[in-house]
């Protein structure tokens, strides 16, 4: 039996969906941007939209013909035009621009599994003319609908070993839930990078993964990964740059206002879902025969972090904070003036208090310790 969460941006997309307006789905592939495009159609009615996928070379053909007369012979009678994975059809932003300045009250809907095809190719010509809304894999808010507090803190330890992949809640069995996030990581999930012109590395792109799934939250260093891979200092840039693009890892940065002592020049990066980290890195073990716990935690708790921000539309910088005498923080947020330093603790008898340099620079901020005990109101 396939269950359908509705996703927390659900109601959020709907508002966005207007006349002479496209509103563009961002995400990785398999988050469920399809699913929820189908669960968004089932409220209008069928005759009035026309549904193409990017990837159809048929459908994407339909498109090709520049032209305003072709675009109202193809959308004669339709108020929705709905395109899935955009980012594959050629110059997909100048089409788009087109019907939305020729056809009156056309809604269009654009997903895409690549911010750099999409971006590049829609951000000229969309100015003003779009909406971006991002989707992710299932996040904590969007579980909770369908479990209480004792089934959450059950499934805890299933959300740091495998993630929050939709499709997952369809396998009871962890050994099938292995082999579908394994089957992501083969047949999806560099898909759009490795199409993307000039990239002929796909090895090097997987084991510079790997090289980040090890170093979750911890400052890395562009040489020294261009060492280990043979490969030059800014091709290493290039593809994290890549990788962030297509919502697999992102970025964190060093944070400073004032202190000499501040580490700014280095990043943290993260990955957008727990089970694609250690899909990467092949290890599914429980989390009692596991010596990288802490790192599952700091990811998942930065991700879910990440995820509530977008979703509950709380404009925010993320970074982190460190002198080079190791005083550090894992989590800084600023939002305005106002900063929020967060240190995360698996093991709740740990003692955390706040790094003296950043009390002494910062005094204004908060900071608080989130564990076991707490997180839930860090992620919900």
């Amino acid at each position: 039996m396939k269950s359908y969460l509705k996703r927390a941006v659900f109601d959020n997309f709907s508002k966005k969906v207007l006349p002479n307006k496209v509103l563009i789905l961002l995400g990785a592939r398999r988050v469920g941007k399809t699913e929820l495009i189908k669960n968004y159609l089932k409220t209008v009615p069928a005759e009035s939209y026309l549904q193409l996928n990017g990837e159809d070379i048929h459908d994407a053909n339909l498109l090709q013909e520049r032209s305003v007369s072709n675009y109202k012979r193809l959308l004669a009678n339709i108020n929705l035009l709905v395109i899935d994975e955009a980012q594959t059809i050629p110059n997909i932003g100048l089409i788009l621009k087109l019907i939305v300045d020729s056809i009156d009250g056309i809604k269009i809907i654009a997903t895409g599994s690549s911010i750099f095809d999409l971006n590049n190719n829609l951000g000229e010509p969309l100015v003003g003319r779009k909406n971006t809304l991002y989707l992710f894999p299932l996040a904590q808010i969007e579980f909770s609908t369908k479990e209480n507090y004792k089934q959450i803190t059950e499934n805890l330890e299933e959300r740091l070993l495998f993630g929050g992949y939709p499709e997952l809640i369809q396998y009871q069995d962890w050994e099938e839930k292995k082999e579908y996030l394994n089957e992501i990581i083969n047949s999806y999930l560099l898909k759009d990078i490795l199409v993307f012109e000039g990239i002929k590395q796909a090895d090097k792109i997987y084991n510079l993964l790997r090289l980040i799934a090890y170093q979750v939250g911890k400052e890395v260093s562009l040489q020294e990964l261009g060492n280990q891979l043979q490969l030059s200092k800014n091709t290493v840039d290039n593809y994290l740059d890549l990788l962030s693009k297509v919502f697999i890892i992102f970025k964190v940065e060093g944070f400073s206002r004032n202190l000499r002592k501040e580490i700014v020049k280095s990043s943290r990066w993260y990955f957008y879902d727990n089970g694609i980290r250690n899909g990467i890195i092949n290890n599914f073990n429980r989390l009692d025969f596991r010596n990288d716990v802490g790192d599952l935690w700091e990811n998942y708790l930065a991700v879910e972090r990440l995820k509530k921000q977008h979703y509950q539309k709380m404009p925010t910088n993320n970074y982190f904070w460190r002198t080079y005498d190791q005083q550090e923080l894992d989590w800084l947020e600023e939002r305005g003036e106002v900063l929020a330093g967060f240190e995360f603790k698996w093991n709740e008898n740990k003692k955390s208090k706040i790094p003296t340099a950043f009390a002494k620079a910062y005094p204004d901020a908060t900071f608080e310790v989130i564990n076991k005990q707490n997180y839930l109101d860090f992620i919900m």
